[in-house]
C-alpha cells in the first residue's frame, strides 16, 4: 500500500495535506483498495462548515457505500467536481487526482490527533 509521508492520517481512513491554513482531504490507498472499483461520489456544496468528524459525503463502490468523515473542521473552499464525472479517478490516483475536498480549517490543531504514515502503515498494513 501507498501511504505518503508529509500527509496525516484518520482512523476512518482519510488523508489531509496541509498548506497553510488549508486542508486537501481525500481517502487512502488502503480505503480505495478495500472498496474496490469506485462507482459514485457525493460531495458537500463549497461554503459548508464542518465539525471533525462530520458526514462530508459518501462513495459507492462496486462493493459499498461508504459516509467520509471530516478528519478536521473547518469551512468547505473546493471541491474537486471532476470526480462526480470521473469517480474511477480515486482507484487512479488517491494522493493526487483523486483528492475530494478542500477545507479552510478553523481549528488546526486537530492535526496532531491524526496518525503520521508509519503509525497509520502500522495500523492498516
Amino acid at each position: 500500500m501507498n501511504h505518503p509521508e508529509g500527509l496525516r492520517y484518520s482512523r476512518s481512513h482519510e488523508w489531509v495535506r496541509v498548506d497553510g491554513d488549508t486542508a486537501t482531504i481525500g481517502i487512502t490507498d488502503f480505503a480505495q483498495n478495500e472498496l474496490g472499483d469506485i462507482v459514485y461520489l457525493e460531495l458537500p456544496e463549497v461554503g459548508r462548515v464542518l465539525q471533525r468528524d462530520d458526514v462530508f459525503g459518501t462513495v459507492e463502490s462496486v462493493k459499498a457505500v461508504s459516509d467520509l468523515y471530516a478528519p478536521v473542521s473547518g469551512e468547505v473552499i473546493e471541491v474537486n467536481e471532476g470526480l462526480t464525472e470521473s469517480p474511477e479517478e480515486i482507484n487512479a490516483d488517491p494522493y493526487e487526482r483523486g483528492w475530494m475536498i478542500r477545507v479552510r480549517m478553523s481549528d488546526p490543531g486537530e492535526l496532531n490527533d491524526l496518525m503520521d504514515a508509519a503509525t497509520y502503515e502500522q495500523a492498516n498494513g
